[in-house]
C-alpha cells in the first residue's frame, strides 16, 4: 500500500501544531492532540488557518468554550470549537 507523500513544508506545519497544541490544562490536550493527529490533515486552508489562531486563545476561554461553560463570541472560532467538539462524539 502506498500513501501519499506530505510535502516538508507541510510536515512542518503538522510538528508546529503538534507543539502548540501542548496546553496547560490537561483537558485541553486530549481534545487537541488528538484533533491534530486525525482531522487537522483533513481541514480546507481557511479551516487550518482558523484553528492556527483558535491555538492563539488563552487556555482559560479555550476550557469555558470547549466545556459550554461560554459562548465565543467569534464566529469562526466557535464554529473550529463546534466542530472539534462534533468528532470528539464520533
Amino acid at each position: 500500500m502506498s500513501f501519499p507523500r506530505q510535502s516538508e513544508e507541510a510536515l512542518k506545519d503538522k510538528r508546529r501544531m503538534r507543539w502548540a497544541c501542548r496546553r496547560g490544562m490537561l483537558e485541553l490536550d486530549v481534545l487537541f492532540a488528538p484533533f491534530v493527529e486525525d482531522a487537522y490533515d483533513d481541514l480546507n486552508d481557511h479551516q487550518q488557518a482558523v484553528f492556527r489562531r483558535l491555538l492563539t486563545c488563552d487556555d482559560p476561554d479555550l476550557f469555558a468554550w470547549f466545556m459550554g461553560h461560554e459562548k465565543c463570541a467569534d464566529a469562526e472560532l466557535a464554529e473550529m470549537v463546534a466542530l472539534m467538539l462534533r468528532r470528539v462524539k464520533v
